[in-house]
């Protein structure tokens, strides 16, 4: 089974009033989650963003998860969007095939207590 992928916003910030226009976003933090089908993974960023003053201006309140992640794609290209799914794809492998384990300490596990004679 391939890796599934998941992008997401986590957050925005913006600057109260630019260039004549308010709650312009300058920063997006963004998520790319991962599975395999068995384990989860998720590696996260960020990206710094220009207003295009000869593109049209999209109100804060009117912004879509696609018109956002379509901003982050941009900014990260596709070596950037493809970096963000490998290092997820290299923590998945490291999931489902240990370099190295952790076993019960060997003196805490439980036996049955010995019996008592009377």
């Amino acid at each position: 089974m391939a890796n599934s992928y998941q992008w997401s916003v986590t957050s925005m910030t913006a600057y109260p009033q630019f260039e004549g226009q308010p709650d312009v976003v300058f920063q997006v933090a963004w998520v790319c989650s991962a599975t395999d089908g068995v384990n989860n993974t998720a590696t996260f960023g960020s990206v710094d963003l220009t207003l295009d003053p000869s593109a049209p201006f999209t109100p804060y309140a009117d912004l879509t998860l696609d018109q956002v992640l379509g901003w982050v794609f941009g900014s990260l290209g596709n070596e950037g969007k493809a970096q963000a799914q490998a290092d997820c794809d290299a923590q998945l492998a490291a999931m489902a095939a240990p370099a190295t384990v952790s076993p019960p300490l060997p003196w805490n596990t439980s036996s049955p207590a010995p019996e008592t004679s009377e």
